[in-house]
């Protein structure tokens, strides 16, 4: 059985490791870290909740002096719940292992002037929102050729059309010996082909076997489309989860569907991607500590969020592209519990979800409903 000693890492990780009850490494880990504190360039796909942030973290800590006063290591999210959330990854496991690690969010739609100062600590990791990183860059305000390590979290997403032109920038500002760590959950050879040009001989690890997990049931039920949110309420009431996300394409629906099933006393909150940062907080708050069992959410937003005891995923759109279904229903059926996964759709939708079987090598039973409950379809 393997432990974190296989990588001869400082004993102080391994102890705050050990106190988070993380004592045997993830196979993404076994595959990266090594890789990692050797200084090699890295892109790395695994499922959603696999260990990806301790894969790259663990090496910048190992590699990082902590008596000094140069930045380190830049990591990349595409949104600030996530940036967030690798912030506290890093905070915690430097007060854990008592290293004098330092380190600072930087995202996008906050008071600038507190980012600055917060630089002035000279931290030794700066985990940011792309469009921010790089505003501050240009204003020199982050000293990019410092940076030995830039790291890309859900890759694929900033290595789109919509960030790709600012991850090279970014990293032009850079030395040419620095590393890139690429991880994602899922990524097409679009992203793939991208991260090589910008790479030095990258080690590509793919861990298929561990893309479908085994302990999530999938399930859809055929509708009209002015059927979808009545549908979705129904099926809330007949599968009583204890936590639920519901996924849709766009932003501007959100609203109208939290609104609805609010209304029928299902208390739900949704995450927008142009609402405030607090806004966003107090929703994320209340889904947690289960104030309210349903979060509505699209792809985008709900992005690398760590939300633990989810039981259902509810697709109420086919995710697009179709690779997002893995990352959609890789949030329930974690550490041995059982999830389940239910796509509301319509005969047009069908075409989608065999693909989506045909891709990710699972069967989507078909089910309806009958008397409140969840039935076989016949």
């Amino acid at each position: 059985m393997n432990t974190f000693e296989i990588f001869n890492i400082k004993k102080e990780l391994i102890d705050a490791l050990s106190i988070e009850n993380i004592t045997q490494p993830t196979s993404i880990q076994l595959e990266t870290i090594n890789h990692g504190i050797q200084n090699k360039d890295i892109i790395a796909e695994a499922i959603t909740g696999s260990g990806k942030t301790l894969a790259y973290i663990i090496p910048a800590f190992e590699r990082i002096d902590s008596n000094s006063k140069e930045l380190h290591t830049i990591v990349l999210a595409p949104t600030h719940e996530l940036v967030v959330q690798i912030n506290n990854v890093v905070k915690q496991l430097a007060i854990n292992s008592k290293l004098a690690i330092r380190s600072t969010p930087i995202i996008g739609e906050v008071n600038i002037k507190r980012q600055i100062e917060s630089l002035k600590s000279k931290p030794h990791i700066i985990i940011g929102t792309p469009g921010r990183v790089l505003e501050l860059i240009k204003l020199k305000k982050i000293k990019a050729h410092q940076v030995k390590t830039i790291v890309l979290d859900e890759a694929d997403k900033l290595l789109s059309d919509n960030y790709s032109k600012t991850i090279k920038e970014i990293i032009k500002t850079t030395l040419k010996e620095r590393q890139i760590l690429v991880y994602s959950a899922s990524i097409n050879q679009v992203a793939i082909d991208r991260a090589r040009d910008l790479m030095k001989n990258p080690i590509f690890v793919n861990l298929p076997d561990e893309k479908v997990n085994k302990d999530i049931e999938h399930f859809c039920i055929i509708v009209e489309r002015r059927d979808k949110i009545d549908i979705l309420r129904k099926v809330i009431h007949a599968t009583k989860p204890i936590k639920t996300i519901v996924f849709i394409n766009r932003n501007e629906q959100i609203q109208d569907v939290v609104s609805k099933l609010n209304y029928h006393h299902i208390s739900t909150v949704g995450i927008y991607g142009n609402a405030t940062k607090a806004d966003r907080k107090k929703s994320l708050d209340a889904f947690r500590s289960g104030k309210s069992t349903v979060l509505v959410a699209s792809d985008l937003v709900a992005r690398g969020l760590d939300l633990q005891d989810i039981t259902h995923i509810i697709n109420l759109d086919i995710p697009s592209p179709l690779n997002e279904y893995l990352h959609r229903v890789g949030r329930t059926g974690r550490a041995g519990n059982k999830g389940i996964a239910i796509s509301i759709i319509t005969e047009k939708e069908i075409a989608s979800l065999i693909k989506i079987e045909e891709m990710t090598d699972v069967v989507i039973q078909p089910k309806q409903l009958f008397k409140g409950k969840l039935v076989d379809y016949k």
